[in-house]
């Protein structure tokens, strides 16, 4: 009777973290080959996990697909270097046991020595070698996270990444032509134009991102956010430390720009931000803001609604077109009065700085951290954590107001004046641009009820309250 090879699979796989003398892939290929042409086993596929640690917790997707091959058949036999090249979690080598047992697998070979999978003494081998490989990967991983937060803490670069955009391939030097386009976003977007439309903008002017692709608002948002362009060094998301790499923005521009970035309010519907006077208008007679509401036939109008999760009353209704036009020119008008100029300017005068409240508040948050931690590691019971947290949560938001305070009139900068050319470019600006401007200057504006029986525009209805 001719008995048919063993047809196996070879597994494979190389850490990020470069831990001892790692194997690169393609020597754990060449050694596991070998070793099945001594068997005599047929090897009919490769699997390789390239990058992964098999501590991180990481999905790894190659040795999914070889625990499945050896369940259907597709496999009936397994080479590895190392069993802790299959697997360094205790976990997943008794479900890897567990299998061989379902499947009475007795073809597991490595190159660094045979353990018989089948037996009480090989199982409890396997075991003790994969506690030691486990410990020694948790003595790796605290190493290098203790690696990173010193090089953290002194502004230095840590491993590879990609090339940030604004930096040069080394990652520390300025590039030129790209810093401009990092300042150009990081003034737009103080100006009040949404991450999407200066998106938009790059990608139709055939600016590419670092990756070579087109940029997307989760890809400009990230880049605005981080310290880095400020020449700040972070860490889990902190900033620790000034960077040993050039600025490209003000510590001051990125501070402001990260408090918008963290404001909720922020956080608006798409259909809303069609409607120019979102978050300004409010109802006359209960105070509650009126919202885009528009008639079956399409035309733009906003009201106080009501309804299941609304608290308006129901009774204001305003057309959004006209509405629109008067306050935009309202706004324009005040921009253009040389009275106003003066109390903007002696606002600016006496505005705090912004770096300050941005250092407050990422105090308070480092605070936060600790105190979770001291509640993480039984250093202090829940109540002393709840008792500790609420002063602190009360400074981080108090920091937080302050700083969206002190750099509200941002937006208004080279907008001052008649001048300013405001008014000819009104109509060629980003709706969120438009929205900004008028929230820099007004808070909001108060509706009256129409009079019954007379359906034009009332301007009198409209009553301004002005922020500035």
């Amino acid at each position: 009777m001719i008995i048919a090879p063993v047809r196996a699979g070879i597994y494979a796989r190389i850490s990020s973290d470069r831990e001892g003398d790692t194997l690169g892939v393609r020597r754990q290929l060449a050694d596991c080959e070998r070793l099945g042409e001594r068997r005599g086993w047929e090897v009919v596929e490769r699997y390789v996990d390239d990058d992964v640690s098999a501590w991180s917790g990481k999905a790894r997707p190659e040795y999914a697909r070889c625990l499945d091959d050896l369940a259907s058949g597709v496999i009936d036999g397994l080479l590895v270097y190392d069993l802790d090249r299959l697997h360094r979690q205790p976990r997943e080598l008794e479900a890897f046991i567990d299998l061989c047992d379902r499947l009475h697998l007795t073809n597991v070979a490595s190159v660094s020595g045979q353990i018989d999978l089948t037996t009480t003494d090989g199982r409890f081998q396997a075991r003790i070698l994969g506690a030691m490989a486990a410990k020694s990967s948790d003595d790796t991983s605290r190493r290098i996270q203790r690696k990173h937060e010193e090089l953290a803490e002194n502004g230095k670069l840590s491993g590879g990444g990609s090339r940030p955009y604004g930096y040069n391939a080394d990652r520390l030097t300025v590039n030129p032509a790209e810093a401009e386009v990092v300042r150009e976003c990081a003034r737009r977007f103080l100006a009040g134009e949404s991450i999407r439309a200066i998106c938009s903008d790059l990608n139709d002017r055939g600016i590419v991102a670092a990756s070579g692709g087109e940029w997307s608002p989760q890809t400009l948002r990230r880049m605005l956010y981080s310290g880095r362009i400020a020449g700040q060094r972070e860490h889990k998301g902190e900033i620790v430390a000034p960077a040993e790499w050039d600025a490209i923005i003000t510590t001051a521009a990125s501070a402001t720009i990260r408090a918008t970035l963290d404001d909720p309010a922020r956080r608006t519907n798409r259909s809303a931000r069609r409607y120019l006077l979102t978050r300004v208008l409010r109802c006359g007679l209960c105070g509650e803001p009126m919202v885009a509401r528009p008639r079956s036939g399409g035309q733009k109008r906003y009201a106080c609604a009501k309804g299941p999760g609304l608290s308006g009353c129901g009774h204001i209704y305003l057309g959004a077109d006209e509405a629109e036009a008067f306050v935009a020119e309202a706004v324009l008008y005040r921009l253009d009065s040389p009275e106003f100029a003066a109390i903007l300017n002696g606002q600016q005068r006496s505005q705090p700085d912004a770096e300050r409240y941005q250092r407050e508040a990422d105090e308070a948050q480092a605070q936060l951290a600790e105190l979770a931690d001291a509640y993480g590691n039984k250093a202090i019971g829940m109540a002393e954590w709840l008792a500790a947290r609420k002063p602190i949560e009360a400074r981080l938001t108090l920091a937080r107001k302050q700083l969206a305070k002190a750099t509200r009139t941002t937006v208004l900068d080279g907008n001052v004046g008649a001048d300013s050319g405001l008014r000819e470019r009104w109509q060629t600006l980003d709706l969120t641009r438009q929205q900004a401007i008028i929230k820099a200057v007004l808070d909001h504006v108060v509706v009256a009820p129409g009079r019954q029986g007379y359906n034009r525009f009332d301007a009198s209805r409209l009553q301004p309250v002005w922020r500035v």
